[in-house]
């Protein structure tokens, strides 16, 4: 792929993923039309619903349409989203759950339709250069994307409506930017495809690549559950949430850009045991909060090291130690695993922050890392992928 087509793909890319850290701004919106955090409570639902329905929908389009036009079709559908969302002012009406199902639908179609895109238009020796460099612009737009509209909704004085249609357009132009992507970069040989990616697990099961699918969803239960819990881990310590998810988002960009162009010569599986290793010290760094703020920044910049390096790592085995024909159906069991432990664990880890406490909550945590890193140290799968995972 040429250097010259990431400038439409990582410009969509961090517009899209702009727009779905916009979603922030759901508390209020529903609360300026009369509703309640219940009402925000239903509309993220929505979002959740429609991101499980985009995701599979790729999955099973991937064999007929380029994936680069389905990750455009997400960006139209993250802006009809918030379209809706500036001109729905009754809390009665379905439009603003209609409007949270669109752009959750989107999301989960960018989600998973980008980077395959990306994917199967670079060689297996590069792919994990371009998904570092891919997630450290996707990272940039989920953390600056609240940080930019919460200064236009507070200090610039727009009005949420405002707010919500510049959001719009930038999504919109996501969509544009990814449609100049696919014209840009020709789509190689379609034959090499799979439509069949949930009889493909059993095939996938037999590889390598299933480790990474496993390791993926219990990575994002650390990660929901340090970001969903923030302000209830550091309730009465003088902390303040948002750092821990400004520190976070930096570390992650930073070392994302840093590490892009190296990645590949690492030794890959030493690496992902060291961050595995990073991951689960800075889950242990927040049961120091209450001792001093300090370590609330220390937890946010090591989980951002860790989870902020292995999340393309493990991506890249994902697509790496499959077949040609299984590549989009093990990216799709890989997103669709991420999802499940994002929206899945913090049902869970609320009822133990209830019922037992921060503490309790923080040990589930690191168990669910500390099994994340014996997922890989287990020595399962084919010959020819514990071969490479030991590079």
């Amino acid at each position: 792929m040429r250097s010259t087509s990431a400038v439409p793909l990582f410009g969509g890319t961090i517009l899209a993923a702009a727009g779905y850290g916009a979603t922030f701004l759901f508390s209020a919106y529903f609360h300026a039309i009369g509703g309640s955090d219940i009402d925000t409570g239903l509309a993220f639902g929505a979002a959740m619903l429609g991101t499980f329905v985009g995701v599979p929908l790729v999955g099973w389009l991937s064999g007929r349409l380029d994936a680069a036009a389905m990750a455009a079709l997400a960006g139209g559908a993250i802006a009809c989203g918030f379209a809706i969302l500036g001109l729905a002012h009754d809390i009665a009406s379905p439009w603003p759950r209609l409007a949270a199902g669109l752009i959750g639908l989107g999301w989960g179609m960018f989600y998973i339709g980008a980077p395959m895109a990306l994917s199967e238009r670079v060689s297996d020796a590069e792919r994990g250069a371009w998904f570092t460099r891919f997630g450290a612009f996707q990272m940039a737009g989920i953390g600056g994307g609240p940080v930019v509209v919460g200064l236009l909704s507070s200090s610039a004085g727009w009005s949420l409506r405002a707010v919500f249609a510049a959001v719009a357009a930038c999504a919109a132009l996501s969509a544009v930017l990814l449609f100049l992507f696919k014209l840009g970069e020709p789509l190689p040989d379609r034959r090499l495809r799979s439509r069949t990616w949930v009889r493909s697990i059993g095939r996938i099961a037999k590889t390598a690549s299933i480790r990474p699918i496993a390791m993926v969803g219990l990575g994002a239960c650390v990660f929901s559950g340090l970001m969903s819990f923030q302000g209830s881990l550091v309730e009465g310590t003088g902390c303040v949430p948002g750092t821990y998810f400004a520190v976070y988002a930096v570390t992650v960009v930073g070392m994302r850009l840093a590490f892009a162009r190296r990645l590949a010569t690492l030794p890959q599986r030493p690496f992902a045991v060291g961050l595995l290793l990073i991951l689960s010290l800075g889950v242990l760094a927040m049961f120091g909060v209450r001792l001093h703020p300090g370590f609330q920044i220390l937890s946010a910049a090591l989980a951002g090291i860790g989870y902020g390096l292995v999340y393309p790592v493990i991506q890249t085995w994902a697509v790496n130690e499959t077949r040609q024909q299984d590549r989009h159906a093990a990216l799709t069991w890989f997103v669709l695993s991420y999802f499940v432990g994002l929206f899945g664990f913090p049902v869970l880890g609320g009822w133990v922050l209830v019922q037992f406490g921060p503490s309790a909550l923080l040990t589930l945590l690191l168990v669910a890392a500390l099994i994340e890193l014996g997922v890989l140290l287990f020595n399962t799968g084919t010959k020819a992928g514990a071969v490479q995972l030991a590079r």
